[in-house]
């Protein structure tokens, strides 16, 4: 850790005693890929006061600030990550509907929202009943399943920008969204609330609907080894997890690394390194390339740094 980490943990001690936060982090234990070296300072906010001069401070101090979630889309590298890791999770998780608003920290569990929409006979978000990421992230990324995405429910978006720390707040058309994309992948900004609207449904019907697909869901994906959910983004014409099985690569394996024999689309750790998983993705990507013409990209975020040499 530098001097200047260290000295904006201690700053934020003094001022926020009540703040979690834990040097030297393993970001194996902060990601479902269960992989990755350690963050110098992780901090966990508990609202928005938290985020905000936690932002501020390390502007103040020059330390570069990472924000992650549940770490269910990450694949964080053997070296760590320098600087702050701040961590909008369970800490930031309050949910409340309100008519047909439903408004949640950016910490809440997509599938947590869902339980309270549907309990609030709120429709329009049993797609997210199984996907295991916040909602910040799933904001963040346009995460979808089964025909659904945020896309559809966002009516406001709001945070801190990353270097200044100042407020912002967007309506869901402000928001740009493509295919797995928002205009905040390409801006220094930090969801910390959203405002979904739904829509009045059957509350029998909702909690079916949810339980059929998320048995869908279990039948189909490897959900009983850490992965980091779908790999590669899909593709203009067809889907990832066909490409990787028509090129034979089910099951294959670059150390403890390998493809899901139970869905090719997802790349699970059987007790490997980040450098095996990089180098796994690195083989799919040639493979399907050389066999289809296709090139794959990754839906996974790669984070930190390389680990030195002995």
């Amino acid at each position: 850790m530098t001097k200047e980490c260290a000295a904006l943990e201690a700053h934020l001690r003094q001022e926020m005693p009540g703040l979690f936060m834990k040097p030297h982090a393993p970001m194996s234990e902060y990601t479902t890929l269960r992989l990755g070296g350690p963050a110098d300072l992780l901090v966990e906010p508990h609202d928005d006061h938290g985020v905000q001069r936690t932002l501020e401070l390390a502007e103040a101090f020059h330390v570069p600030v990472t924000v992650i979630g549940h770490g269910s889309n990450l694949l964080v590298k053997s070296g760590g990550i320098r600087g702050v890791v701040l961590r909008i999770a369970s800490r930031m998780s309050d949910i409340q509907a309100d008519g047909e608003l439903l408004c949640a920290q950016a910490g809440a569990m997509m599938p947590a929202a869902n339980a309270v929409a549907v309990l609030a006979g709120l429709s329009g978000l049993t797609f997210a009943g199984g996907i295991p990421g916040t909602i910040g992230g799933g904001v963040l990324m346009n995460a979808g399943a089964y025909g659904g995405e945020m896309s559809q429910v966002v009516t406001l978006v709001e945070g801190f920008d990353r270097l200044t720390g100042h407020p912002f707040r967007y309506t869901g058309e402000e928001m740009h969204y493509g295919y797995r994309s928002s205009r905040l992948q390409q801006e220094d900004k930090i969801i910390t609330k959203v405002t979904l609207r739904l829509s009045h449904g059957d509350k029998d019907k909702l909690k079916e609907e949810t339980a059929e697909l998320n048995a869908r869901r279990r039948e189909k994906q490897p959900l009983d080894v850490p992965s980091a959910g779908s790999t590669f983004r899909r593709p203009a014409n067809g889907f990832a997890a066909a490409l990787i099985d028509q090129c034979g690569l089910k099951g294959v394996s670059v150390g403890g690394a390998s493809v899901s024999e139970k869905h090719a689309g997802f790349l699970v750790n059987r007790g490997g390194t980040p450098e095996d998983f990089l180098s796994l993705m690195a083989l799919v990507q040639q493979t399907v390339l050389e066999k289809t013409g296709v090139a794959l990209h990754p839906e996974v975020c790669i984070l930190g740094e390389e680990k030195e040499a002995e």
